[in-house]
């Protein structure tokens, strides 16, 4: 895929299925990073007639008010991600730690990567959902680990609600406040897409190089024998 074409995919589709695609999205986000704050950024523009010819519509029904598109928009973004934090946490629980040694590197959560979920949590107890749903980056590593550590059901629910809330009403309400300025704005922040690609392939070189090096010393090892 084309270095543009990364943020490209994502504003596409919503622009394609608007209210499914947000809920889909973000359910995603919730176990794998997607991107959630431009998710919700060109949710918000859309709702806010942002771009010509396309418009929010709710089970085949075109909402004409920006505001309640807006509101759709905003929660169908919050239950999405709700959902999927379900799934998550569920994973979490009856996977165990045992799950995540054989199968972490699936969802992005290595030894060390859940070594520090685990400090997190014991720094911030149940606030660790709270903060976490609303800090960029990490809020994609919270759910697999809190089902691990066993957090009650119904506190990771409410916690995960509030601030799964709070983060797709305001990245919404930035989107619809840029309105039809949006464009421009995805434009200029398009950096975005080569500090992807340069994240990707740096880690593709240090794997092979780590590899290598393993190799090397397998080697070395057998001469020594």
């Amino acid at each position: 895929m084309p270095v543009a074409g990364i943020t490209g995919s994502l504003t596409s589709l919503i622009g394609d299925h608007g209210v499914y695609a947000v809920f889909l999205l973000m359910a995603v986000d919730a176990v794998f990073p997607a991107a959630s704050e431009l998710v919700m950024l060109y949710a918000g523009a859309l709702a806010a007639a942002a771009f010509a010819g396309q418009h929010v519509d709710l089970f085949g029904t075109r909402l004409h008010s920006h505001a309640w598109a807006y509101v759709v928009m905003a929660l169908a973004g919050t239950f999405g991600y709700l959902l999927g934090s379900i799934a998550g946490w569920a994973i979490g629980l009856y996977g165990g730690r045992p799950l995540l040694e054989r199968r972490g590197r699936w969802f992005h959560l290595s030894g060390d990567r859940l070594d520090r979920a685990e400090r997190w949590f014991d720094r911030w107890d149940d606030l660790a959902v709270l903060l976490g749903r609303v800090t960029p980056v990490v809020r994609s590593f919270i759910s697999i680990p809190a089902g691990v550590f066993r957090m009650p059901f119904w506190r990771y629910t409410g916690l995960t609600l509030v601030g799964s809330a709070v983060w797709c009403f305001a990245l919404a309400g930035v989107g619809w406040g840029l309105g039809r300025s949006y464009e421009r704005v995805h434009h200029d922040f398009r950096f975005a897409d080569y500090a992807i690609v340069a994240v990707v392939v740096a880690l593709v070189v240090y794997l092979l190089l780590r590899r290598r090096s393993r190799l090397a010393g397998g080697r070395a090892e057998d001469t020594a024998g």
